[in-house]
């Protein structure tokens, strides 16, 4: 089965006695229903990922400024961090040819 794991460290502060060690969450995003040479199958793809990235890094209330600045610091990181691996899949999904050219 196909799929792409998307993981993050959150970091809680807490006190030097009482510190723990950052917690990972994953999440996993199958892709083997997509088919990502179209770009449905890529929007959906782009989709499922921006949903986990949502479900790795949680919310915060809407009172608390630097809880929802961190939220979207841990989205936009988590995002990029597959970006590569998005990409890679795309690329083996389409059977268009890549042009080369020179001025």
């Amino acid at each position: 089965m196909t799929k792409i794991f998307i993981a993050t460290l959150l970091a809680f502060t807490a006190s030097p006695a009482l510190a723990e060690p950052p917690v990972t969450v994953t999440s996993t995003v199958h892709i083997a229903d997509l088919d990502l040479s179209s770009k449905a199958g890529q929007r959906a793809l782009d989709h499922r990922l921006s949903v986990a990235a949502k479900e790795v890094c949680g919310t915060a209330y809407d009172v608390d400024v630097a809880g929802k600045n961190d939220v979207r610091r841990c989205r936009a990181e988590t995002l990029a961090s597959v970006a590569s691996d998005r990409d890679q899949r795309i690329a083996a999904a389409s059977s268009q040819p890549i042009e080369v050219a020179s001025r």
